[in-house]
């Protein structure tokens, strides 16, 4: 990809960072920290201060006398105890994450081409037969249809109807539905690489009591956090922003104690924004902002976008906030 900086200056940050935190060699497997540093497709990926090596065995290519060695934290346990390396372990987060957080213009606009796949998919459902469907049939239409887009990969696909768009953690069931249920639908897919996660919401022919009400306090918060998006404001800043629309409200008991993260060759990356997270905001960041509410047995709503911080604040890389729709079957 074109004007993404070279794998030879980006292992020099990673080396100066492993000299700081006095680790003498990273051992990855296939992982967004394996494709950050540029591994193409072997076993694992061995960096040391002197070469980076792709190998189905690292060991002997580990240091003599290596103290520290940082491994990748998707590494699986029956990978560790095979790797046969006499040192201390420890995550090789540590070095890669601060590195992760900022991205290149080139890789916003990766991230932004996996954003328009998301979203290409919600407004391809809007056109979907949703009555009488169950969520687990609903979402294999919606990870075929990402899968159909062009992403190698689906990562996510939610699906939650009536009383489940309460739980936050809700996997996609056999529950049947109905007109005048809340449909809380969020997809998440990888396209060359990059990650981006879209999640809106809708009701089926009429909305629940009171929903478009608490519906709209959760699209004034997710205004009000993407306002707060700006270089260095405080992760946390974001959080509270949406946080202090919400309580205002009166739904401050049910809000969702986070109002996004970081997106990148992960789906799950940093900053954090949540309340009281500290790390500055910079041009380059690329983030999921979600606020949410949840009212346990009734309804629930969260709607993300993917947005990257800039010199004058956020942009967004997916369609943003939007009145509630009703599906008309």
């Amino acid at each position: 990809m074109t004007g993404i900086p070279e794998d030879a200056a980006r292992l020099a940050q990673v080396r100066a960072a492993m000299t700081g935190s006095e680790i003498d060699a990273l051992v990855l497997r296939p992982s967004p920290d394996f494709r950050f540093l540029g591994g193409r497709g072997g076993a694992f990926l061995v960096v040391t201060a002197d070469a980076a090596v792709e190998t189905a065995d690292p060991a002997p290519h580990v240091p003599a006398g290596a103290r520290r060695v940082g491994v990748d934290p998707e590494m699986r346990v029956r990978e560790l105890f095979g790797l046969a390396i006499e040192a201390e372990l420890v995550p090789a987060a540590a070095v890669l994450a601060p590195l992760r957080l900022r991205k290149h213009p080139a890789e916003v606009e990766a991230v932004a081409a996996a954003a328009g796949a998301a979203e290409a998919v919600l407004a391809q459902a809007r056109e979907l037969a949703w009555f009488g469907a169950t969520e687990r049939e609903m979402a294999a239409r919606l990870r075929l249809l990402l899968l159909e887009g062009g992403c190698e990969e689906a990562l996510s696909v939610r699906v939650s109807a009536g009383e489940h768009t309460a739980r936050p953690a809700h996997l996609p069931g056999e529950r049947v539905i109905n007109p005048g249920d809340a449909l809380l639908v969020s997809v998440c897919g990888r396209w060359d690489g990059w990650c981006a996660e879209a999640a809106r919401v809708f009701a089926v022919a009429e909305p629940p009591e009171d929903f478009e009400a608490m519906y709209s306090v959760v699209i004034a918060a997710h205004r009000a956090a993407l306002a707060a998006v700006r270089p260095a404001a405080p992760a946390g800043s974001v959080a509270a922003a949406a946080r202090a629309v919400i309580e205002g409200s009166g739904y401050g008991h049910f809000a969702a104690p986070s109002a996004g993260r970081g997106l990148g060759l992960g789906h799950d990356e940093g900053p954090r924004l949540r309340p009281g997270e500290d790390t500055a905001l910079e041009p380059g960041m690329v983030l999921c902002v979600e606020p949410a509410i949840y009212v346990p047995d009734l309804f629930g709503a969260r709607v993300a976008d993917v947005a990257a911080c800039t010199a004058q604040g956020a942009t967004l890389l997916t369609a943003g906030p939007q009145p509630l729709l009703v599906l008309d079957r």
